[in-house]
């Protein structure tokens, strides 16, 4: 029997020093799909890697060794041992696997509790399976009643109204550092989604200067434009970091932007005037050894949880409504998974019927001698409304004990009763002359 699996890590139990190293980019993503869904027993599966999580939705037969492939293939991957990370992955399997990806994308999981960019993260990722070719029936389904389910709890809930973004919070974080910023220089390193978020806390709290580097020289030149900041490429920076007073990374970048060596000068130009470096991006965008050093003060994603915790308070009320929302579909899709026991059972009686009845249809034209279509498409009709009749019930009562322990009592039952298990034969009408003669007699 099919089961819904979900394997992970997330920055609940993980600090970011491991997060990043376990990361998969986008390509990775579609790389290795294909490879874990051919080298396992995995029906189907889906990665979704952000900054604060690294989960694996599968369907498998066996979840046991399933759990054990996927960890298996993690380590390998990130060359990690497996019994590294061991203390660190959560599973869900089956009702809680279905909860789990429908708290995920409407952001009930996430550090920032109504958070709009983990759903574009989670639909990107399906995107990027589906292009693999790696999801099915059932992974279909799910991640179409998780976007709906999303949708659902942003438009009928306040959970996204007062949303603070990791970006906020970390401009929360310097505003206690600093009690003015008319007359404070920042860095912005990184122009995608964060990065903006960023730059536009940073106008709202008065900065007086804002820099803003990215490799993609355009896109800075453009947000600085509208924010009536300075765009500069990446080669750049450490020319303006020593004239920083905040510094802060958000990009996709797998190596370190900003090492001990970048500030032991920029200090020195600044006379040991402090710096704020405050850094979103996972994999980490600056050198976490640079903490070492006087008058500079480094925060991580992971330090920007206190923050987060006063806003994931202010909204429980609108998070309990947001829970009833998906439990109500997890009950929803669940009915749907339990039909799928029955629905085999329920096509295959549905073909043999109808085998038998184009077979005996077959042979009353021939003994009638019909040559009107009109006629011969009434017999035909009258045939089909016959064997819809007659299945009616055992399909409806199939489907109300498909999510009960009857369903395999009833599916058993069917099979036996009606032979499914072997095919049916077709005989010709000569061999079958005693059937159609008592059928033409009566």
């Amino acid at each position: 029997m099919l089961s819904i699996l979900t394997l992970g890590i997330s920055y609940k139990e993980t600090p970011v020093e491991l997060r990043e190293r376990l990361v998969f980019s986008d390509r990775d993503t579609a790389e290795v799909l294909p490879k874990l869904i051919k080298n396992t027993n995995i029906e189907e599966c889906i990665i979704l890697s952000t900054c604060n999580r690294i989960e694996i939705y599968a369907v498998t037969e066996d979840v046991e060794n399933a759990i054990n492939q996927i960890k298996q293939f993690i380590a390998e991957f990130h060359n990690i041992d497996v019994e590294q990370l061991s203390s660190h992955y959560y599973s869900f399997i089956g009702v809680e696997a279905i909860r789990h990806i429908f708290r995920v994308a409407s952001s009930l999981d996430s550090m920032v509790v109504g958070e709009p960019q983990i759903l574009g993260q989670v639909k990107e990722s399906y995107k990027i399976a589906t292009k693999a070719d790696t999801t099915g029936l059932i992974l279909n389904k799910l991640f179409h009643s998780t976007f709906f389910a999303a949708k659902k709890v942003r438009s009928e809930t306040g959970i996204g109204s007062q949303a603070v973004s990791i970006s906020y919070a970390a401009v929360e974080l310097a505003k206690r550092i600093f009690d003015d910023f008319t007359n404070r220089t920042a860095v912005l390193i990184g122009s995608g989604e964060m990065g903006e978020l960023a730059a536009r806390n940073l106008i709202n709290v008065g900065i007086n200067e804002l820099i803003i580097a990215s490799r993609n020289i355009e896109n800075a030149r453009i947000l600085a434009q509208n924010l009536n900041g300075k765009a500069v490429g990446m080669e750049e920076i450490y020319y303006h970091i020593n004239h920083a007073d905040i510094i802060i990374t958000a990009t996709d970048s797998l190596e370190y932007i900003i090492k001990p060596i970048h500030l032991k000068e920029a200090l020195n130009i600044r006379k040991n005037e402090p710096i704020f470096l405050i850094d979103i991006a996972v994999p980490r965008n600056i050198d976490p050894r640079i903490e070492e050093l006087e008058n500079v003060y480094l925060y991580d994603i992971d330090d920007l949880n206190g923050i987060l915790d006063e806003n994931i308070k202010s909204r429980k009320q609108n998070a309990r409504k947001a829970e009833e929302i998906i439990n109500h579909r997890v009950i929803q899709f669940s009915n749907w998974l339990e039909e799928l026991k029955v629905f085999p059972a329920i096509v295959e009686l549905k073909n043999r019927f109808e085998l038998i009845k184009n077979q005996e249809v077959v042979k009353a034209f021939r003994k009638l001698d019909l040559q009107d279509s009109n006629q011969r498409e009434i017999v035909e009709n009258m045939a089909s409304a016959i064997i819809s009749k007659l299945l009616h019930s055992p399909f409806s009562n199939l489907k109300k004990q498909s999510s009960t322990y009857a369903s395999s009592v009833y599916v058993d039952t069917i099979t036996k009763l009606f032979d499914l298990q072997t095919k049916l034969t077709l005989v010709d009408d000569e061999s079958d002359e005693q059937p159609s003669q008592d059928w033409n007699k009566g």
